[in-house]
């Protein structure tokens, strides 16, 4: 079965639907095509990195619970500031056997300890890209859904450990792309920065 048609899918896009903050789509099929169709456009990319995947600022839980449904042998860990929302997201543990949730901010996390770190819909992508980068192990990869770039990256992906950015279009939109970010070596000293410092004083 494809992971578009997993049911455990469509329960959760169920709720999220229904419960008040969580997304600004009321249509079911726009919310479908943006939480769950949009999401699983990042498994050609997951899928050339090995081990554990993290979602950070998960929100309603896009992608990380599509990416859950895509790589059931892979644990997904869902990071979440918000009280609130780390309760809806853990209301879907029992659906997903490989997904946790951490209620917490990414700078608070272990460096170097995931194959992926994604995010979608967190910071513009200097800010999001120091948030996820530290998390990844050497050899994974930060993976991105970005609209366009207006800064330069690849001078951020350096100071964190990063190598050269790729950009890859999203089916079916102009404007979005996928900007995935390899880990070549651990995270340098001072990195991430304080809770923050990253939003008030980006790299670039």
């Amino acid at each position: 079965m494809k992971p578009e048609h997993d049911p455990r899918l469509e329960h959760w896009l169920e709720a999220l639907l229904e419960t008040p903050g969580l997304t600004s789509i009321r249509e079911r099929e726009p919310a479908r095509q943006e939480h769950v169709v949009d999401s699983l456009e990042a498994v050609p990319l997951v899928a050339r990195f090995a081990g554990p995947i993290a979602d950070v600022g998960s929100g309603g839980g896009a992608p990380g619970i599509p990416l859950a449904a895509a790589f059931p042998e892979r644990e997904v860990t869902l990071i979440e500031s918000n009280e609130r929302k780390c309760r809806f997201l853990e209301r879907f543990c029992a659906d997903f056997p490989n997904l946790c949730v951490i209620c917490g901010r990414a700078e608070e996390q272990a460096t170097d300890s995931f194959g992926v770190v994604t995010a979608k819909a967190l910071a513009p992508p200097a800010v999001a890209l120091e948030w996820c980068l530290p998390l990844v192990s050497p050899g994974g990869a930060a993976i991105l859904f970005s609209g366009a770039l207006d800064c330069d990256l690849a001078s951020v992906a350096r100071l964190l450990g990063g190598g050269e950015p790729e950009l890859h279009p999203v089916r079916g939109s102009r404007e979005r792309l996928l900007l995935l970010v390899p880990k070549l070596v651990p995270t340098p000293p001072g990195f991430p920065r304080r809770p923050g410092i990253a939003r008030k004083r980006p790299l670039v």
